[in-house]
């Protein structure tokens, strides 16, 4: 599958069912080529609105399944939220 068409896909938690957002990058291992984890942006900074300071680095492992217009993950967003 192409990164392109990932990114037109919603990504959903399926431990509360809270849709995350759509795929933005990936992380790559550069020796191997395999998809280590997605890269997703976290929620905005007042309601959504004002961008964002966080975002969801979701590991390969945590991804249920991929369908054609979700990509399920199962996560405890604390967890995978990084602030940058």
């Amino acid at each position: 599958m192409r990164f392109c068409k990932l990114k037109e896909k919603e990504v959903v938690n399926i431990c509360n069912g809270k849709c995350l957002g759509g795929v933005v990058d990936l992380q790559i291992n550069v020796c191997s080529g395999a998809i280590e984890a997605l890269i997703v942006p976290g929620p905005g900074k007042f309601c959504g609105f004002f961008g964002t300071d966080s975002e969801y680095v979701i590991p390969f492992a945590c991804i249920k399944k991929i369908g054609p217009d979700i990509i399920l993950v199962e996560i405890k967003e604390e967890k995978f939220l990084q602030k940058y």
